[in-house]
């Protein structure tokens, strides 16, 4: 009987492709090589004759020349983002897809909590007065996060996890989503012990065509959608405008979710506290973009979901063993992409 076929084009560790090879009916096939050194490049072709009878890819962009992958079944990408696969037609040729949801949660969530953390306290500031040799005990250094609410502009996985860790240091928690979505029957990965599987820790939600009223009594707004068409430059001047004065943004979603001339008017004219953002309008920022020059907003360089981390590789290449059985077993994969989101672009 013929195996199952995976290649992959990412990066491993010994121990996790030790896990896959022992799987039973399973042939790994790792692309390494000149040419292939750097899995997040996008539009790179792959030899044909490499590639015909693959049924599974794991990946975070896919080939170039995808349609030289005459067997494949299965597209498993390494990112929760999931628009390089738009406008490959996948639905229409039968290739099922998953992203890699629940992986990042942990690494995004703590990156919410430091932020927040760090605006509230202004520590931008405080460095800024240790280079200077400044002795400054202002009130503005000594604010606590206990009983200030934060908003999360969608209620994923990422923002579950974020919410969880919010509600440990007493924050209130308000989300907006289309639905409040109880999880529990939905086929997500998930670090164990994190997130929040039935929606129960907002005290408020807030649903379209309520986006004002939910601005309105927020600290912190964190944007927490994917991006697509429909969700490009959704939040706009009106909505951060709606915000109390004082409050903060924080973005590890994607950049274009917040119109860019918006978020720049609004700190400018000092409506927002400060601002943290991973996530950016150009890649890489250009070193004259003025959104380095605030001295409220902290920008990190796109590493929230810690890639690099100790724990990356053993999480996602989990979830790639765990779809690869359920494959095998005729199971139903984890974190499957409908047609719809497939097609949204």
């Amino acid at each position: 009987m013929r195996k199952l076929k995976l290649l992959i084009w990412m990066k491993h560790d010994r121990e996790s492709l030790r896990k896959l090879e022992a799987i039973e009916g399973l042939e790994v096939d790792v692309l390494t090589g000149e040419g292939f050194t750097d899995d997040e490049v996008q539009g790179v072709t792959v030899p044909p004759e490499r590639v015909r009878d693959v049924d599974v890819l794991f990946c975070t962009y896919p080939f170039k020349n995808m349609d030289a992958f005459e067997k494949i079944k299965l597209i498993q990408v390494s990112s929760t983002g999931y628009s390089q696969l738009y406008g490959l037609g996948l639905p229409e040729k039968g290739i099922r897809a998953c992203n890699g949801r629940g992986e990042f949660d942990t690494p995004i969530g703590e990156w919410c909590l430091a932020m927040m953390t760090n605006l509230n306290r202004d520590l931008r500031a405080m460095i800024r007065n240790q280079e200077a040799g400044v002795w400054d005990r202002s009130a503005a250094y000594q604010q606590e996060l206990r009983g200030m609410t934060v908003g999360f502009f969608g209620y994923g996985s990422i923002a579950r996890e974020a919410a969880r860790l919010a509600h440990a240091y007493g924050m209130q928690v308000h989300a907006f989503d289309r639905e409040r979505a109880d999880f529990t029957e939905r086929n997500y990965y998930l670090v164990p012990g994190t997130g929040d599987i039935k929606a129960e820790i907002p005290s408020k939600f807030f649903f379209p065509g309520d986006e004002l009223e939910f601005c309105a009594g927020l600290d912190f707004f964190i944007a927490a959608m994917p991006l697509t068409p429909l969700t490009k430059g959704i939040i706009k001047e009106q909505h951060l405008r709606a915000l109390p004065k004082g409050a903060c943004v924080l973005n590890f979603a994607r950049g274009p979710l917040i119109e860019e001339d918006a978020l720049l008017a609004v700190l400018r004219d000092g409506h927002l506290r400060g601002a943290a953002l991973d996530v950016h309008y150009q890649y890489p920022m250009p070193p004259d973009h003025p959104l380095w020059r605030f001295p409220n907003v902290i920008m990190t360089p796109h590493i929230s979901g810690s890639s690099l981390s100790a724990n990356f590789l053993p999480r996602i290449y989990d979830l790639l063993a765990l779809n690869v059985r359920r494959m095998m077993d005729g199971q139903p994969l984890l974190n499957e992409l409908t047609a719809e989101q497939l097609n949204e672009s």
